[in-house]
């Protein structure tokens, strides 16, 4: 296969808010804002070969909706012509420390929003601009470079789904049980890597792909970038203030950065910001540690190709019996409390547990009578509404750079997944992103499907494991084609 000269360019901008005072999104609760914990970029990669282009972008929020990828695209094609809208994908390092970057929250019709806090709407607004202006500067400073690949390992994330004799799974559940039969899945402490070189071989950044979430902060009223930001800080202060890192997330739909097996007695909680460093530095060493693997392996004239073609996946379904059980269920549980009050008990109930001292996180059970509710109407309202529209469709990019591939998905995807498309595919590494091109919710394995539980529920994500299986072997195809 024929190579032509690549052109790469970086661009980064800060996208915190100037009031700080904001609604962080990503729990079942409201929080506003105390502070800023550490700062929030936007990071732009632009890529081109005169035949073949792709620009990502890396936002340091929680997730977003295909809505925002579609408005940025619009907006950077108007205002740079020579990019391709389908060539932009956005990912999230799935920060729980952002503002929202939709306007609304599972709590909205029970508590408005603060009268002085920054309307996600505006946000929004911000962060377009931003991203926009992110684009700009990577599109503006393409230049000839090099690429090489790198792996390394770093113990950052873990399986957060506690298993019972077997036939029920909790997120962040109590491992010290007598019925507890093992965590549900295993963990990747594998790191893709792939770093850029200018044409006299100087490092200018690189692409991290690790399967765990940045949100070791998620449960604080501080805006964070969490472990990913402090990394990239710590990697900038190795190579310099003009090297970049944009972050990804692989497949870790079931992961997090706590390892509920030694329950917190030999490290850090990691639900303050002393874990912040601790996974920071052991990522930044991973990295550092790896460097050396692109010595005399820059190519400079590396194989790129990209396509981005919409992949449809069958809805998760709701049987008539789970609608039946839900509506019975719906009505008993409305009986013993309403709706609102159910509500206003989970908020305190969420805030006496904040207030006891050395108590980690999680502060908000999902087995509360309110998170009872939300999951029996959520299958009512899936059953009711499965026929309108069958299935959730999304663009699937599929990107090869040198013996490196990329494909994305926009759901927080099973571990389980990853690993099926990592084992499968032709290339050297594989980067899978999540987050990236819109919002799914969760995608589980037959497993947590089987077992229930947060994160294994109809409320928690729009695609089930039968849709897991199609893009796994969708996005086996877009790889092996780009290696055709």
């Amino acid at each position: 296969m024929s190579s032509r000269k690549l052109l790469l360019g970086w661009g980064e901008t800060d996208i915190t808010p100037a009031n700080a005072k904001v609604e962080l999104s990503g729990q079942y609760y409201q929080r506003l804002a105390q502070g800023i914990h550490s700062r929030l970029k936007a990071v732009a990669l632009a890529l081109d070969n005169g035949q073949e282009q792709a620009v990502l972008v890396a936002l340091d929020v929680v997730g977003f909706d295909e809505e925002l990828q579609l408005a940025v695209r619009k907006m950077v094609s108007t205002a740079i012509p020579d990019i391709r809208p389908e060539s932009i994908f956005l990912n999230a390092i799935h920060t729980h420390n952002a503002p929202y970057t939709r306007p609304t929250g599972l709590f909205r019709d029970w508590l408005p929003l603060d009268p002085e806090a920054l309307p996600p709407a505006v946000y929004v607004e911000f962060l377009k601009t931003q991203i926009l202006a992110a684009v700009r500067q990577a599109w503006s400073e393409r230049a000839p470079c090099g690429i090489a690949p790198a792996f390394g390992r770093a113990a950052i994330g873990h399986c957060r789904r506690a298993v019972y004799s077997g036939s029920s799974a909790e997120m962040y559940g109590d491992t010290t049980r007598s019925d507890f039969t093992g965590m549900e899945a295993g963990e990747d402490s594998g790191v893709e890597m792939l770093f850029t070189f200018s044409e006299k071989a100087r490092p200018t950044g690189m692409i991290v792909n690790l399967a765990c979430p940045s949100q070791v902060m998620e449960a604080t009223y501080l805006i964070s970038s969490d472990f990913m930001g402090a990394a990239r800080e710590n990697l900038q202060r190795e190579f310099g203030s003009q090297f970049h890192t944009l972050c990804q997330v692989s497949a870790a739909g079931c992961q997090s950065p706590r390892d509920l097996v030694r329950n917190h007695r030999t490290e850090p909680d990691f639900w303050h910001a002393d874990g912040v460093e601790v996974h920071a530095g052991r990522l930044s060493r991973a990295v550092l540690e790896a460097f050396p693997q692109t010595a005399g392996k820059i190519d400079y004239l590396p194989v790129f190709r990209h396509t981005c073609r919409r992949l449809q996946l069958p809805l998760r379904r709701a049987s008539y019996q789970q609608y039946s059980q839900a509506v019975t269920e719906l009505e008993r549980l409305l009986q013993r409390m309403p709706e609102r009050a159910a509500f206003e008990d989970f908020c305190r109930q969420t805030h006496a547990n904040e207030a006891i001292p050395g108590r980690p996180g999680p502060y908000d059970s999902k087995l509360h009578h309110f998170v009872l509710i939300q999951n029996a109407r959520a299958v009512v309202k899936r059953y009711q509404s499965q026929d309108d529209k069958p299935y959730f469709d999304y663009d699937l990019q599929a990107l090869r750079l040198g013996d490196c591939a990329m494909v994305n998905c926009p759901f927080e995807l099973y571990l389980y997944f990853g690993q099926i498309i990592k084992a499968r595919s032709p290339a050297r590494q594989t980067f899978v992103v999540q987050l990236s091109g819109g919002s799914g919710g969760y995608l589980p394995s037959p497993e947590a499907e089987r077992l229930g539980g947060y994160g294994g529920l109809i409320i928690n994500g729009k695609v089930g494991a039968d849709g897991g299986y199609l893009l796994a072997d969708a996005a086996g195809d877009r790889i092996r084609e780009l290696w055709q």
